[in-house]
């Protein structure tokens, strides 16, 4: 079944106002961030104040704790709070900001569909950002977070001042947006919601290509689908060679693999994993580099440096002045990210989701342990969403080998019906028929009970799961370092 291609609408950055509901989401939370660095006047809602909603704030947004139809005029009932921009620029009727998490039974939507008020879509906004100036834009089921913030670290580091929209947040920027006075725009661009298609960048990445949302796709020839959208409209495109849908299906001008067999443009060799991360030798289209050193841990992000060095190569940047960055690069938060210790415990949290995120996440770990002895690896994992665990349950069982303990817990829902009839004792029961050790705790406090009766000293916990898990990680450390 061929999908429908949404239409980019065009957003007005002149001074009509933004009211964002939901504006504490990742994505969300990026994008009204670089309009009030940009003296826009931002508005928004979320029902959860967080670190996020404070840093908005504090760079002039006015976020509300609670939703409702008075929210939407926040600057026709407070004009005082338009900020820079001069009165005989400011329009009154606001645009109306969304992700598709946001249902259309939601008391602000309802309100402001009923005013007639515009009404635009996340990916709308980032479309508009792209297109306005140089861009780059990260596609990809996996490794899109890092590889984006791995652009944008280098370019950052070089002097290049880029702006940065990406889903996770960074150190180096303090958050997961900066606004730059650079010409180059660097963005993550999601495909879980078919707006992959509205991105027109100067260069597109595609990572790899797989099912991972089943709850929009219906199978991989849809996902392969709006990726060849995305790719007709790239000036540029990078791609993985590793992967057999991309080797099939897309026709890139820039190509990057880990197999020095398949001839791919960039490549790696003598890959060497330790506690302190990677080396690796990279090649250019048969041309030594040099060595590249990551903290980071995994093959998977040496693949993740490999794009961002064929993009940072197209935009003529020096090898050197890339390695030399890249080796300080320490990651976003939620990908393989030290909580702390405790106990002689060290607690990880990581983002990873999919069966393929969870092998190469415990792969990782295995490598950084591999010169360590007498270490465990505990994987913690929070399935993510009814329609994923129930599509990718066989997958799931198999995906712990690397680890050697799995406990795990019930599906978070993410707002999904549970139309499947499943739970996360289920996939206990299969994930036990492949390891020896799995275990089942359905909520966050008996599995903190649980966890603080099994972890020794030595131990890495690895908490996975895009959910509400890594929640418990500060109560844990808190107990331990009572005692």
């Amino acid at each position: 079944m061929r999908q429908e291609i949404e239409l980019v609408k065009t957003v007005d950055f002149s001074g009509s106002p933004f009211h964002f509901i939901g504006i504490g989401g990742i994505g969300m939370s990026a994008l009204a961030y670089i309009l009030a660095k940009r003296q826009l006047p931002v508005s928004g809602s979320d029902l959860r104040p967080s670190n996020i909603t404070e840093r908005l704030q504090s760079v002039g947004a006015h976020v509300f704790n609670e939703q409702g139809p008075r929210n939407l005029d926040f600057f026709n009932l407070h004009p005082e709070h338009t900020g820079q921009v001069e009165t005989s620029l400011f329009k009154k009727t606001p645009q109306i900001i969304c992700s598709t998490a946001i249902s259309e039974k939601n008391v602000e939507y309802k309100a402001a569909q009923d005013l007639g008020y515009p009404i635009f879509h996340r990916s709308d906004i980032l479309a508009a950002l792209i297109k306005e100036q140089q861009s780059i834009a990260v596609a990809g089921t996996h490794g899109k977070t890092t590889t984006s913030s791995l652009i944008g670290y280098v370019l950052l580091q070089a002097g290049l001042d880029p702006t940065i929209i990406i889903g996770g947040e960074v150190d180096a920027w303090e958050g997961n947006a900066r606004l730059g006075e650079g010409k180059w725009l660097v963005a993550e661009a999601d495909e879980s919601d078919g707006s992959l298609s509205k991105y027109s960048p100067s260069i597109g990445v595609i990572t790899n290509i797989e099912l991972d949302h089943p709850d929009h796709y219906q199978d991989l020839d849809q996902v392969i689908e709006i990726f060849q959208v995305f790719a007709r409209q790239c000036q540029n495109l990078v791609v993985c060679l590793d992967w057999p849908a991309i080797r099939e299906y897309f026709e890139p001008n820039i190509t990057y693999s880990l197999d020095p067999a398949i001839e791919a443009d960039y490549t790696a060799t003598e890959m060497v994993y330790g506690p302190d991360g990677s080396t690796s030798q990279i090649w250019e289209k048969g041309k030594k580099l040099g060595s590249l050193k990551l903290s980071i841990p995994g093959q998977h992000n040496i693949s993740n440096a490999l794009a961002a060095i064929a993009v940072l190569r197209k935009m003529n940047l020096d090898f050197a002045v890339i390695a030399k960055a890249m080796a300080s690069f320490t990651g976003a938060k939620r990908r393989f990210e030290l909580k702390g210790t405790a106990n002689g415990i060290t607690f990880i949290d990581d983002y990873a989701h999919h069966p393929s995120e969870i092998q190469a996440t415990l792969s990782a770990a295995r490598s950084k342990l591999a010169l360590l002895k007498d270490k465990r690896i505990v994987t913690v994992f929070q399935p993510h969403r009814y329609s994923r665990t129930a599509k990718f349950m066989d997958e799931y069982a198999t995906s712990f080998t690397d680890s050697d303990l799995v406990v795990l817990t019930d599906i978070y829902s993410a707002g999904e019906p549970n139309l499947e009839k499943i739970d996360g004792e289920k996939l206990v029961n299969l994930v036990s028929q492949h390891h020896p050790c799995a275990y089942y705790h359905p909520n966050l406090t008996s599995l903190a009970q649980f966890l603080q009766t099994i972890l020794q000293p030595g131990d890495w916990v690895l908490f996975l799961g895009a959910g509400n898990l890594n929640q418990v990680i500060p109560q844990l450390i808190n107990t331990y370092t009572i005692k």
